[in-house]
């Protein structure tokens, strides 16, 4: 069965160009204006969308993001919500993928199978789940991929050869580099290795490898995209979000800060191949 996330990278790759995948965090600032955060996504260039799942206790975000969750929680958002807002971005949105991106934990207390059947009624298109390794699949990689939800794994720096294997047998989707050994925010030390880690693992599949991680700006984009399929920004929009507050609360900026970054960044992407 041919994905959303399929369709999208290959009009992407027919277009010479890799895909522009903008996370946000679900419900940061407040809910009504996650909600238009999201629509503006790929109106301004977004290609598929990661949407956040707040939670308390997070592994891999940085401090920026974090803070997006913990604003996300104050506003009293729920994985249920999440799946709400997702529901409501179908109404208007068919073909724009979305992946939910966050922990097990959550998952696991809503209910596995409850929460398959309201992901895929909603409109979720894949999960990014960062703390289930391959050797947990049981647990959801294997219902979700039944139940036709992509499942996207991470590889980083420190996943070698004998391991890729194992991380990419359940894997659809794409594949998502980690361009660093630590969490999300960091700086890229390394771009050339970049494209060495990036071809190292199309050498073991044929799905499209995203780079994450340390993109900040159009000029990274372009950069790492003359290697990588899709190019993964998080941070610097959940900042933008942070930095149009005022006492805590959205502005009318709040959308626009959000939407003007996703532009650059698309313009970026679209030098990377020329």
């Amino acid at each position: 069965m041919t994905s959303r996330i399929d369709r999208r990278f290959a009009e992407t790759k027919a277009a010479g160009r890799p895909a522009l995948v903008t996370y946000v965090m679900g419900g940061d600032p407040d809910l009504a204006t996650s909600q238009a955060i999201l629509e503006a996504l790929p109106q301004a260039g977004a290609d598929i969308i990661e949407l956040g799942l707040p939670f308390s206790d997070p592994m891999a975000d940085g401090v920026v993001i974090q803070l997006g969750a913990q604003r996300a929680l104050a506003q009293g958002q729920t994985l249920l919500g999440v799946l709400g807002m997702v529901e409501d971005f179908r109404r208007k949105d068919e073909t724009t993928p979305i992946v939910l991106m966050g922990y097990y934990n959550p998952i696991y207390i809503f209910g596995v199978e409850r929460f398959i059947e309201a992901a895929v009624s909603a409109g979720v298109d894949g999960l990014i789940i960062v703390d289930l390794p391959a050797e947990e699949d049981d647990e959801l990689c294997i219902p979700a991929l039944e139940a036709g939800l992509n499942f996207i794994r991470l590889t980083t720096p420190t996943t070698d050869d004998k391991r890729l294997p194992t991380v990419l047998k359940n894997t659809s989707g794409f594949v998502y580099y980690v361009s660093m050994t630590g969490v999300t925010g960091a700086a890229i030390k390394s771009r050339g290795a970049v494209g060495e880690a990036v071809d190292r693992i199309k050498s073991h599949t044929d799905l499209p490898v995203a780079v994450g991680f340390g993109i900040k700006t159009a000029e990274d984009a372009a950069d790492i995209g003359r290697h990588a399929d899709g190019i993964v920004v998080g941070t610097v929009l959940v900042d933008a979000i942070a930095n149009s507050l005022e006492d805590g609360k959205a502005t009318d900026r709040t959308v626009a800060a959000v939407r003007e970054l996703v532009a650059d960044l698309a313009g970026g992407v679209k030098r990377a191949r020329s």
